[in-house]
């Protein structure tokens, strides 16, 4: 029983590693400009990470201690966590598939068309009550003052390889022709084109484009661009503690048959 145990101790010990990165990967996310105004996505991450080692810390205290209660009660948590997470990878790669982005000739950055995402992100960030605050959140912070430190000239910005965020909310779209002055400053044209976008943009440093559509796919490019980096680590934390758990339950198993195989040769002795 106590070599089930200290494997079930060793085991816990690497899924409170394990809960490391996630915690850091939801940190990430959640100090992005995108997810500080978007609550629905800042903090889930980090809440089922922080579960996850408050659970490995339990596990590890029962084995260490041999509590079997305590032991069982963290396997059946360990197994809905392990769910839970399964359920934010699945749900995050569906909504994240589709990418509204396209190539500018003669640009580095990309831009962005709202219908090219997926409809549950269009609903839960651009078409509901919400984006009235997410848009003022977007304008009082740095995400467009931080353009002109990074380009000097035109060339370079128009070389440049901008955020979603910025290409959609920092200047107005290419199709429209404004003429450069800086990345945040652009001189109407004579005819602008038909994109309503192209009328919503202003040189009102505290308005810019964040009333535009181009904004609005921007945002959802930046989150499709950060969770699909994040779920890279989700992923392997993810195969880690699956491996972790399968192991502790046999580990548990295999602890139990020994309490009863002692308790028999004690009844026989």
């Amino acid at each position: 029983m106590a070599l089930s145990n200290n494997i079930t101790s060793c085991l816990n010990f690497i899924a409170i590693l394990c809960s490391i990165p996630i915690i850091v990967a939801g940190i990430w996310l959640a100090s992005k400009p995108d997810n500080e105004c978007i609550h629905l996505f800042r903090w889930p991450v980090v809440i089922l990470g922080i579960l996850i080692l408050l659970v490995a810390l339990a596990g590890f205290v029962g084995a260490f201690w041999n509590r079997q209660g305590l032991l069982a009660f963290h396997l059946f948590c360990m197994a809905v966590l392990i769910v839970l997470l399964l359920i934010l990878l699945i749900l995050s790669f569906v909504v994240t598939r589709p990418d509204g982005s396209y190539v500018v000739p003669g640009r580095g950055y990309k831009e962005y068309r709202l219908d090219g995402f997926s409809s549950w992100l269009r609903t839960h960030v651009t078409n509901s009550g919400n984006w009235g605050k997410i848009r003022t959140c977007l304008a009082e912070s740095d995400v467009c003052s931080k353009l002109g430190q990074n380009y000097a000239s035109a060339d370079q910005f128009f070389s440049g390889h901008m955020s979603p965020l910025q290409s959609g909310c920092c200047k107005p779209p290419t199709i429209c022709g404004y003429g450069y002055v800086n990345p945040t400053l652009w001189v109407n044209p004579t005819n602008p084109m038909g994109d309503p976008d192209c009328y919503l943009w202003t040189n009102d440093q505290t308005q810019l484009c964040f009333g535009c559509n181009a904004c609005k796919a921007g945002v959802l490019g930046n989150l499709r661009k950060e969770w699909r980096k994040a779920n890279v680590i989700l992923i392997i934390a993810l195969v880690v503690l699956i491996w972790v758990y399968v192991i502790g339950c046999s580990a548990f198993k295999n602890a139990q048959t020994e309490d009863l195989f002692r308790r028999y040769k004690q009844g026989w002795a």
